[in-house]
């Protein structure tokens, strides 16, 4: 089985490392830039409780086009980097192949469920439709992922905390591939389970995400000092309020979960035990990074969502908001 890792970011290095470590013998991992000479020079280091490991992917490559194809393609972009990256992540796919999306918030192929359903792409988050037009639709698989990890640099990768990995089909079935790819992943230690409804998973980890990650990156705190003002803890369990809100319109009744994770902002983010020191969400990563955040798979996708049904979302649109001007601000200076 050839298994391919596109992206070995935060997440990604850290599910590749994992895949190694359980032996995959033929993993390969898309990397660009300083990150990927590194893992092709020095290897892949994990940093897992003060422990060192290095692993070597049995290829690694800038582009995709410079590997085979194959026969299971874990997606670790950014949401916001997905439709450029729509056709190498077709090129990658063998004519069986399955593309396995772990991203944060709402996905790409959100209202695919089932090659007999008439449905149609977002075009927030895949503006012209290339994603569904050359990965596809039925050939996906989604992934909510409760793990924190960080880049310490160019091919190094650090374990925070966390480790539930949640996989589904579109259409809730329990299909052949999925229990492959729960195989797989069990494999390598990944506390993973399938879900016959990954869309209320999605609403699920969007409690956590879109409050903690949205304030976190605009105030630049980590997790565990949001406690120290409640104006931010009352601010957090707004938005949650209002993700409760929406995915009730979408038929989804999430508010037995929302108070777990109003917990969350007092806790330091932990998903269970006790708080996590410095934890920083992938946005307030981003920022610290100077690059854009994910906020319109996390917020942006939800608001329209919530225009739609009618759902007011007053702090939402005010966190929005000034993400995208955070964005507007982290792209002029890039331009810079």
């Amino acid at each position: 089985m050839k298994v391919c890792v596109f992206g070995a970011g935060a997440v990604g290095g850290y599910l590749a490392a994992r895949l190694l470590g359980a032996g995959v013998d033929e993993l390969s991992v898309v990397a660009r830039g300083a990150h990927g000479r590194a893992i092709a020079q020095r290897g892949l280091l994990l940093v897992e409780e003060g422990v060192h490991h290095r692993f070597w992917p049995a290829r690694v490559a800038a582009v995709a086009q410079a590997l085979p194809p194959q026969d299971i393609v874990f997606v670790a972009l950014k949401a916001q980097a997905l439709p450029a990256a729509a056709a190498d992540i077709a090129h990658l796919l063998a004519p069986t192949g399955t593309a396995v999306f772990v991203t944060n918030g709402i996905p790409w192929w959100w209202h695919f469920r089932g090659a007999s359903a008439a449905a149609a792409p977002l075009p927030l988050l895949d503006p012209a439709g290339a994603l569904w037009s050359q990965v596809r639709p039925e050939r996906a698989l989604g992934c909510v992922v409760y793990s924190a990890n960080r880049r310490l640099g160019p091919g190094e990768i650090e374990h925070v905390a966390n480790n539930r990995w949640i996989f589904g089909e579109p259409d809730g079935q329990a299909s052949a591939r999925l229990q492959e790819v729960l195989r797989l992943v069990r494999r390598a230690g990944l506390q993973a389970e399938g879900s016959d409804d990954l869309r209320r998973e999605v609403w699920t980890k969007l409690l956590r995400n879109a409050p903690l990650n949205s304030v976190c990156a605009l105030t630049r705190l980590p997790v565990d000092r949001l406690a120290d003002h409640p104006g931010l803890v009352t601010l957090c369990h707004g938005v949650i309020d209002e993700i409760v809100a929406i995915a009730a319109a979408q038929g989804h009744d999430i508010a037995p979960r929302a108070a777990q994770a109003r917990e969350a902002p007092l806790r330091g983010g932990a998903v269970g035990g006790p708080a996590t020191p410095a934890l920083q969400p992938s946005m307030l990563q981003d920022v610290l990074a100077g690059v854009r955040t994910e906020s319109a798979s996390i917020l942006g996708q939800a608001q329209l969502f919530a225009r739609e049904a009618g759902v007011p979302t007053p702090r939402i649109d005010v966190l929005l908001a000034l993400l995208q001007g955070l964005d507007a601000g982290s792209v002029q200076a890039g331009a810079g």
